[in-house]
């Protein structure tokens, strides 16, 4: 006589979605994020909650997509400094990068989608 012992947890399940509260917690910080550290909230999100709920979803990936825009025109930029012309630019996006991210903060914290002006689509 033996016993039937259940199968053993699987490591790789799914994981389960968010509550909406979370999930617009979640995205609040990380266009938050992007003002202090640029596209590192917004890429970590993305990779660790992508799956979790389709507005948590859509909320890092329009914040990445926005940071590595701003990113890239930072470095475009930083080059053209040279040329005093850089100075402008690099005044722009910081500029740019605090408004649009308090924006899109503030959507996130009431639960609407926001989508960046300005911004090359990078991920979908």
């Amino acid at each position: 006589m033996s016993e039937a012992t259940p199968p053993p947890a699987s490591p790789y399940q799914t994981p389960s979605q968010l509550s909406p509260a979370d999930e617009k917690l979640w995205a609040t910080l990380i266009h938050i994020g992007g003002i202090l550290f640029s596209f590192v909230p917004a890429l970590i999100g993305f990779i660790v909650l992508k799956d979790r709920g389709p507005f948590i979803r859509a909320h890092t990936a329009t914040a990445l997509n926005f940071q590595i825009t701003m990113a890239v025109a930072g470095f475009i930029g930083g080059i053209l400094t040279i040329v005093l012309v850089g100075f402008f630019i690099l005044a722009a996006v910081w500029i740019v990068n605090i408004v649009f991210s308090i924006m899109a903060a503030i959507a996130a914290n009431k639960g609407e989608w926001y989508s960046y002006p300005l911004t090359i689509k990078f991920l979908s």
